[in-house]
């Protein structure tokens, strides 16, 4: 592949994927123009267009115009390049909680040609040391309200480091802003330069950068939002995930720009925080998890005005049928199920309005097609299999031979178990691997157990997920003692909280049981499935 627009830094093309591991591409309805910015096109365009009065942003600190919001992400792509010696192709990590500001550096890191990698604000300093080496980070903006990753920035070695507080308008990088001159132009990137690397885990913990082009961030948009939500024009869009999520990704930035929309960040993500938002923010359509939903619900719906609310979805985990239920009995509103990924951007399978089929996750998304794989690799009509997707977007990998396993025969294999109707609609069975599911949020249990590993305590652990009315899964964990150690319940907080201390705290295991051994195969390995109490050789505890 060659870019079509001259890389100063092709750091990302040099370490994508050979080609031939590619997936199969289904690129013929989308005939995007060879040069493209995708900031341009998003944001730019509506200003042209004369919607620049038009509200981009809003949340409790206030309000952002979109002529407001170009101006402020012009003077940002301005520091970056005049000051800070951003090339393009350069790679620029993006941390902090959502809010107008981190939006606003979005669109000025991609103007500026460069390559966006987001991290989740509650990422700590061994997860940001991490990314920043595979992607080869050379510039960052930061909130400083993130403490942990601001100083993990230093440790990073990264050239240029810019700190934003909030929305509060009163940091360095605000400053600078203030000092740069207006009307950047926008780099002329193509449809097929890298425009993000969004970081997944997998069930190994190690991360995997996922680069996405120019092209890849407008196709959600002209798919799954078009296609299946249809929204109208200048609807206010909400969501709980972070933007480093490319499903928060699509529900704060690509949609509500794509349909010349508001997007309404959240400072309180908690279910009263979110239904105070709808409420004083009139949002329109919601983005958030089974269990957000489920915990709204618990909350109490009456004491809110929810009549703005619209459309919601749900992804990043099973949604319970009996959640579906009670949110439609108690809202009259239909949640629109969706199943996505991060290696092919955002939802790929779900369904809308009269083609819900409750408890399945919908069918392919026009401009997808997708399917359940025997043991064998044979695409089955109907039955249970692996899922298997193609469409315009899929998986590139950064330098990671895990590429190979994901793409198959040209299929994208998400690593989901699935059932297929013969109306092609898609239940969700199980997950294919080891990975947990809690509260939307994917946990690779080598993670847990190797921040478990470290306390004094700790001979040697292992970590599941277990059923959780609330979460869809918790992680446990199974902790064989060091000799001179004791089982307490003290313990165990310490060890929770040693966790917290060392990865982002959602990971940490809400349940622990001391045990005396751990199931391993003669060659040492560990069998999971044994922890999971499928067979009575489940290890015995203290």
């Amino acid at each position: 592949m060659t870019a079509a627009t001259e890389i100063y830094d092709d750091f990302v093309i040099r370490h994508l994927p050979p080609s031939d591991q590619w997936p199969e591409f289904q690129l013929d309805e989308f005939a995007y123009p060879e040069r493209l910015n995708a900031a341009v096109d998003l944001l730019d365009k509506a200003v042209a267009d004369g919607e620049g009065d038009r509200v981009a942003i809003r949340n409790d600190a206030g309000e952002t115009s979109y002529v407001t919001l170009k101006d402020r992400s012009d003077r940002i792509a301005r520091v970056l390049v005049e000051q800070e010696g951003l090339k393009p192709g350069n790679r620029v990590m993006l941390c902090g909680p959502n809010s107008a500001m981190l939006i606003t550096a979005w669109f000025g890191i991609l103007k500026a040609g460069g390559v966006v990698v987001a991290l989740m604000p509650m990422l700590r300093k061994a997860e940001v040391l991490a990314v920043a080496a595979k992607a080869q980070v050379s510039h960052a903006i930061v909130d400083s309200r993130c403490t942990e990753q601001a100083s993990a920035i230093g440790a990073c070695q990264i050239g240029s480091a810019i700190f934003f507080h909030g929305d509060e308008g009163t940091g360095p990088l605000e400053a600078r802003m203030a000092k740069a001159a207006p009307d950047f132009l926008p780099v002329q990137t193509g449809r097929d330069d890298p425009a993000i690397i969004a970081f997944t885990s997998g069930t190994t913990g190690v991360p995997k950068g996922t680069v996405h082009f120019h092209r890849d961030l407008l196709i959600p948009a002209d798919t799954f939002a078009a296609m299946v939500l249809r929204p109208p024009l200048g609807a206010s869009w909400s969501a709980t995930p972070p933007l480093a999520f490319t499903f928060g990704l699509g529900a704060l930035i690509l949609f509500p720009f794509r349909f010349r929309g508001t997007s309404v960040t959240l400072s309180d993500t908690s279910a009263s925080g979110v239904l105070n938002s709808i409420d004083r923010h009139r949002t329109s359509i919601l983005f958030t998890a089974p269990t957000s939903y489920k915990a709204m619900l618990a909350t109490g719906l009456a004491a809110h005005d929810l009549s703005s609310l619209k459309i919601c979805v749900s992804a990043g985990e099973h949604l319970p049928s009996e959640t579906w239920q009670a949110w439609h009995d108690a809202t009259g509103l239909r949640i629109v199920n969706g199943i996505g990924a991060t290696e092919l951007m955002h939802i790929f399978i779900s369904a809308s309005n009269d083609d819900i089929r409750v408890g399945s996750t919908g069918r392919a998304v026009p401009g997808y097609t997708a399917c359940v794989l025997s043991n064998e690799g044979e695409v089955l009509r109907e039955g249970e299999g692996r899922l298997a997707v193609k469409g315009p977007t899929g998986c590139r990998y950064l330098d990671d031979a895990r590429q190979e396993s994901y793409v198959v025969d040209g299929w994208n294999v998400t690593g989901d178990t699935y059932r297929l109707d013969r109306e092609g609609y898609f239940w969700y069975v199980a997950r294919a691997d080891d990975m947990i599911i809690s509260s939307g949020y994917n946990i690779a249990p080598p993670d847990v157990e190797t921040a478990l590993s470290t306390h004094r305590a700790v001979a040697e652990c292992a970590v599941i997920g277990v059923p959780d009315e609330a979460r869809g899964q918790i992680v446990k964990a199974f902790v064989v003692l060091a000799a001179d150690a004791t089982p307490h319940e003290l313990l165990k907080q310490e060890l929770q909280d040693h966790v917290k201390a060392s990865i982002a705290p959602y990971k940490y295991p809400r349940a622990i049981e001391f045990v005396k051994s751990l199931p391993r195969t003669a060659t040492g390995k560990l069998q999971r499935h044994l922890l999971r109490g499928a067979s009575p050789q489940t290890p015995k505890s203290y």
